[in-house]
């Protein structure tokens, strides 16, 4: 089997790549270095902490605490995807509903196919790819959406002068939000094989598993995080239209 172990100073001297990002930084005056170091060590600190705790899960392997486990990481991607949500009421709400209910969908449809059991070791790193997609999702979506109510204010005030609905004034709006929000998953979709190698089917054929069944398992992966966008986005998106009007259908300014 090939050696994969990175020692101690390899693992250092990849800092020099976000020493490299922090000079671009600098240089171009972007003013995203905190956010940059922030990002670098938290992802340390919590690899860290989930590889362990992933670990002592997978080793138990118990229904109660696998559930848990999911509704954490689908929380935890609400909770993040409605930082990007410019001010939406309920945003928190929103996302757990978009997010819960695509990523759930999505298992629900693995575990009747047989494709995947009720195992930390298959539901744990599903759900946690899932969830991360739709978040990523969701966040494009509801900055689309905010810069297209700001651009197209005039033109919704107008829907609405001549007797359209809310729904009806933002359709325009709403739909483009939704493709906004697709449009990585669909690219990266186009591209798998040719530009990117997944992750997961890479790591299954470097734990020996048959190329085939690493193929199929990485097919299955594109589908349900593609479904798991668009139902998640569709959700959220007419969800989140409602926070830009008040009760009397009267366009409101964030």
């Amino acid at each position: 089997m090939t050696d994969l172990s990175i020692s101690n100073l390899s693992l250092a001297m990849t800092g020099f790549l976000i020493v490299i990002a922090l000079i671009i930084d600098y240089k171009e005056k972007l003013e995203l270095g905190k956010d940059i170091l922030i990002a670098a060590v938290r992802a340390v600190i919590q690899l860290f902490i989930i590889g362990y705790v992933l670990g002592y899960i997978f080793e138990l392997d118990n229904i109660i605490i696998t559930s848990t486990m999911v509704l954490f990481i689908i929380t935890n991607a609400a909770y993040h995807a409605s930082l990007r949500a410019n001010k939406i009421k309920h945003a928190f709400k929103i996302s757990l509903a978009a997010i819960g209910v695509g990523t759930l969908v999505s298992l629900l449809v693995l575990l009747l196919s047989g494709a995947l059991k009720w195992t930390p070791s298959q539901v744990v790193p599903i759900t946690g790819m899932l969830a991360s997609s739709a978040m990523t999702a969701i966040g494009v979506g509801y900055r689309t959406m905010h810069s297209k109510y700001t651009d197209q204010r005039q033109q919704v005030l107008e829907r609405l002068a001549l007797g359209a609905t809310a729904n009806q004034a933002s359709k325009t709006i709403i739909r483009e939000s939704i493709k906004s929000a697709l449009a990585p998953s669909i690219d990266s979709t186009k591209t798998v094989g040719l530009v990117s190698l997944p992750g997961m089917m890479s790591g299954l054929m470097f734990a020996g598993v048959n190329p085939t069944e690493a193929i199929r398992y990485q097919i299955v992966v594109m589908f349900m995080m593609i479904a798991t966008t668009a139902f998640s986005t569709m959700i959220s998106s007419y969800l989140a239209y409602r926070s830009y009007f008040n009760d009397q259908t009267q366009l409101i300014s964030h």
